[in-house]
């Protein structure tokens, strides 16, 4: 039966470790990566996403990219699921990514569009084809910002009639698509992309969530998935709310060093970026700073 990509899935952050020899002088951190794997499923959290956008995944070489996937792979184990990105630039090289997948034990992928091609609707659907073709469970991923891509529901419901895709990850912030695309395609599963309209999203229907701040909340991120799907309005709307400053950055441009500073602030290792992302300005972490104490406040008191 084909893997339903529902539940809470961390699309994980990824530490890195200072080294001369390595791009930007700085390699990933395989051990403290599956560390942190392993702690986010322990915590309640139905996988890990590695190479996603906020795993960095354009900085890293090929053999790195490889790496970081076995390692999520390995650190889960049977003890929940990962769904590797494998965004390409063109549908060969997005394949060869869901082909590594699946022979190193995948779950499922998460794929863009092309991403560095305004592609036409018939150039999207073949892209997809060819991933979906490896015979692993795809989540298409709508982010228009920055593929210039929309997937609209209508294509969506097109999309959806390509054997082994089984759900869209939905990142265009328009809580509307959520019941549009359940409407054009009702057997996909909707998953939340953007952390700060998660509980809007899922009120109206979705059934997933492709999460950053899970890598800093996820106890409480699953709590709130479950208070959602369960319809306990009052008690999610409690969580969420002193919450939602800080998930705002998720849909930032500096999503990524937001993220990562967010986890060092309550203890976890978020660290350094590879370029192009450079430090947080002193006026953004002034912000995300007062942003996260809201948010650490509302926890350590409930």
């Amino acid at each position: 039966m084909t893997e339903r990509l529902d539940g809470v899935i961390v699309a994980t952050a990824l530490p890195y470790t200072p080294d001369d020899a390595a791009p930007a002088g700085l390699r990933p951190d395989l051990d403290r990566y599956a560390e942190h794997c392993q702690w986010l499923v322990e915590s309640g959290c139905r996988g890990v996403g590695p190479n996603g956008s906020l795993g960095e995944y354009s900085s890293l070489t090929d053999a790195e990219r490889r790496e970081v996937a076995r390692t999520a792979i390995d650190a889960v184990g049977d003890n929940g699921i990962v769904v590797v990105g494998v965004h390409g630039v063109g549908a060969h090289q997005a394949k060869y990514w869901a082909e590594v997948a699946a022979e190193d034990g995948a779950h499922g992928v998460l794929c863009l569009p092309p991403t560095m091609y305004r592609a036409n609707p018939g150039e999207v659907i073949e892209h997809f084809a060819a991933v979906a073709s490896v015979g692993l469970p795809v989540m298409v991923y709508n982010n228009p910002i920055d593929t210039k891509v929309d997937l609209t529901p209508a294509l969506m419901a097109e999309i959806a009639q390509i054997d082994n895709v089984v759900a869209v990850k939905e990142f265009s912030g328009d809580v509307r698509r959520v019941l549009e695309i359940r409407e054009a395609a009702p057997d996909l599963t909707v998953v939340a992309g953007a952390d700060d309209v998660v509980l809007e999203s899922l009120l109206m229907g979705a059934t997933g969530w492709f999460a950053g701040f899970p890598n800093v909340f996820p106890v409480e991120s699953v709590r709130l998935y479950e208070l959602a799907l369960q319809g306990k309005v009052a008690e999610a709307r409690a969580l969420y709310e002193p919450m939602v400053a800080a998930f705002r950055w998720d849909s930032r441009t500096e999503f990524v060093q937001a993220i990562k500073h967010s986890m060092d602030i309550v203890g976890r290792f978020g660290g350094p970026c590879r370029p192009p992302r450079g430090p947080l300005s002193p006026q953004q972490l002034s912000a995300l700073e007062a942003d996260m104490r809201r948010a650490v406040d509302a926890v350590q008191a409930a």
